[in-house]
C-alpha cells in the first residue's frame, strides 16, 4: 500500500485532528437564538412539547437575555404569539400596534444595543386559519399574500429589526419585501433572510405547538418543499437571490445536509443559515434524558457535520447551553 494512503499518522494528536477539521468551528456568532415573544409582559410559558423552552413576555424575555448576552449572544431569531389578539383571515394584528414584536423591537434594540435580530415574517400565528398566506376560495392568493407579507415586513424594519426572514414560501416574496424596503429607504438598515429550502416536514410539530400556528384545515404542502426535492430547493433558491435576498436558509437541519451543500457551492459568497428546528431539539432532548446518548456529545457532532456542509449560522434552541459549555470550556 502507498505510503500516501497511511492515514492513522495524521490523526493520532488531538492538534493533528483539529488540523483536518477545517472551517467547523462553532464560536457565537455561528449561533442564532430562537425565542417566542408574547403579549403579557410578566409572563413566562411553558411549551409542553419542547422541555426548557418558553414563551417569554418582554421583561421576562429581558430577564432571560441578559446574561446570554453577558456570555456572548450576538443575535436572536423572534417569533410572536399572541393569546388574547384577534386572528383573523389576513392576520391583521401580525404588525399591529399591539403586536408583541412590534412593541419588543425598540426596548430590545434599547437594551442589547450590540445584539441582531432578526424577525420571522409569517402570517400562520395570526391567522385564524393557521396558514402561511391569505386564502380565497379554498387556496393561497399568492398576490395578496405577498401584499400582506412585505408590508408585515416593512414594518418589523420601520420598529428596528436588524433582519427581517419570511418563512411563508409564498413565491416573489422576496422580490416584494425588498421592493418594499426601499421604496421606504430602509433597504440599508435592514436585511433579507429568506428561508430559501424550506421543506414540508414532520419535525415542525413542537413549533407549532409554541407559535400556536397549526393549520385549522389542511396542510402546507402545496407551498412548502417536498422533502424528496432537490431540483425544485435549488430552484427555490436561485428565484430569491435573483429577487435580492441577502442570506439563504435551508430548513429543517439534519435531513437537509445535502441540499445546504448544494446551495453552498452555488453560492458561496452568501451567509448560508440552517434551522435546527423544534422537532430536532426535542428528539435530542428525549434521547439524552432516556440515556441513548449524551447531548453533548451528539449536539456537537451534529452542529459540526452543519458547519461541514457550509452553514455560517445555526439557528437553535440549545444556544444557551452551548454559551455555558463554552464559558465552561467544556464545548
Amino acid at each position: 500500500m502507498s505510503a500516501k494512503n497511511k492515514l492513522h499518522s495524521s490523526q493520532f494528536h488531538p492538534l493533528l485532528r483539529k488540523f483536518n477539521e477545517q472551517n467547523v468551528d462553532i464560536l457565537p456568532h455561528n449561533l442564532m437564538y430562537p425565542i417566542f415573544i408574547v403579549e403579557d409582559d410578566s409572563s413566562q410559558q411553558v411549551i409542553p412539547s419542547m422541555p426548557s423552552v418558553y414563551r417569554f413576555g418582554l421583561k421576562k424575555l429581558i430577564d432571560h437575555l441578559t446574561p446570554l448576552v453577558e456570555l456572548g449572544l450576538k443575535s436572536i431569531l423572534v417569533f410572536g404569539v399572541i393569546d388574547t389578539l384577534t386572528k383573523d383571515e389576513t392576520g391583521s394584528n401580525a404588525d399591529s400596534k399591539k403586536n408583541p414584536v412590534i412593541k419588543a423591537l425598540p426596548i430590545l434594540r434599547k437594551k442589547f444595543p450590540e445584539l441582531l435580530i432578526a424577525c420571522d415574517v409569517c402570517l400562520c400565528p395570526y391567522t385564524d386559519h393557521g396558514h402561511c398566506g391569505i386564502i380565497e376560495d379554498g387556496v393561497i392568493n399568492n398576490e395578496k399574500s405577498i401584499e400582506r407579507i412585505a408590508n408585515i415586513a416593512l414594518e418589523y424594519a420601520r420598529h428596528g429589526a436588524h433582519i427581517v426572514a419570511p418563512s411563508d414560501m409564498m413565491d416573489n416574496r422576496i422580490f416584494a419585501i425588498k421592493s418594499r424596503l426601499i421604496e421606504n429607504g430602509m433597504e440599508k438598515n435592514c436585511s433579507v433572510l429568506s428561508y430559501s429550502a424550506k421543506f414540508a416536514s414532520g419535525f415542525y410539530g413542537p413549533f407549532r405547538d409554541a407559535a400556536k400556528s397549526i393549520p385549522q384545515q389542511g396542510d402546507r404542502k402545496t407551498y412548502q418543499l417536498p422533502a424528496g426535492s432537490r431540483g425544485l430547493a435549488i430552484r427555490a433558491v436561485r428565484r430569491d437571490v435573483e429577487e435580492g435576498a441577502d442570506m439563504l436558509m435551508v430548513k429543517p437541519g439534519i435531513s437537509y445536509l445535502d441540499i445546504v451543500r448544494d446551495v453552498k457551492n452555488e453560492f458561496p459568497e452568501y451567509p448560508m443559515f440552517i434551522y435546527q428546528v423544534s422537532g430536532e431539539y426535542t428528539m435530542l432532548v428525549y434521547g439524552a434524558k432516556a440515556g441513548a446518548f449524551d447531548l453533548k456529545t451528539v449536539l456537537t457532532e451534529i452542529l459540526v457535520s452543519m458547519r461541514r456542509a457550509g452553514v455560517d449560522v445555526i439557528i437553535s434552541y440549545f444556544t444557551p447551553n452551548i454559551l455555558e459549555w463554552m464559558k465552561e470550556g467544556s464545548f
